[in-house]
């Protein structure tokens, strides 16, 4: 708890320092499954917020809102991949952030159901007053294409780099606490996760704040 606090100070402090000019600021967090980006990203959202006096100062858009419906990824043999950089639609993705820094209108994204194992469209809103925007996946920061598309879309950016055996002991046992045996949740994490997990760490840019933990 106190890192988290510690590691959410610091990309308060990254942000408080950064120049906006009247603009909408974009904040990209990123790392590998299991480094609990997803976890610091819904802290800060929830801490500016507060200290703004109200939701919708600043919303969390996680990338996990445009996995590729489990119809498609049958349809490519890529089922067993779910969750790997090309099972996302990332033109889509690309093509939101793209818009963010505009005012005129609320944005509409995808929001991902893991109880029922599918994207909800339409289901989160970035409001025309939102200030921040705090994104957060694990391939933000990837160099290769298609994925470099963000660079020049995200102001700032954090990322979240464990070391292979920490993930390796969280995600076990996030598949266990998701019903799975524990010969299913090695085999996830071994022929996966783990494979995700390198890529981001190994071919990801720098981010302006980097943390490990």
């Amino acid at each position: 708890m106190m890192s988290l606090k510690r590691h959410m100070r610091k990309v308060l402090d990254l942000i408080d320092a950064h120049p906006r000019g009247g603009k909408r600021l974009v904040l990209g967090i990123s790392g590998p499954p299991g480094s609990g980006k997803s976890t610091l990203a819904e802290t800060v959202v929830s801490e500016l917020n507060r200290k703004a006096g109200g939701d919708g100062y600043a919303v969390l858009l996680p990338m996990d809102g445009y996995h590729l419906e489990n119809s498609i990824l049958i349809e490519q043999k890529m089922l067993h991949r779910k969750g790997a950089p090309e099972t996302f639609d990332v033109t889509g993705l690309v093509g939101l952030v793209k818009r963010l820094h505009q005012h005129s209108e609320p944005l509409y994204f995808p929001v991902f159901d893991r109880t029922l194992d599918t994207s909800l469209a339409n289901a989160g809103e970035i409001k025309e007053r939102t200030e921040v925007v705090v994104i957060e996946g694990n391939y933000l920061l990837l160099q290769s294409p298609p994925w470099n598309a963000l660079q020049s879309l995200l102001d700032l950016t954090v990322s979240i780099a464990p070391s292979l055996a920490t993930l390796e002991q969280r995600l076990v046992k996030r598949w266990l606490h998701h019903g799975h045996s524990l010969e299913g949740a090695l085999d996830r994490v071994h022929n996966n996760d783990l494979n995700n997990a390198r890529l981001v760490l190994e071919t990801s840019r720098p981010a302006d704040l980097q943390i490990s933990n």
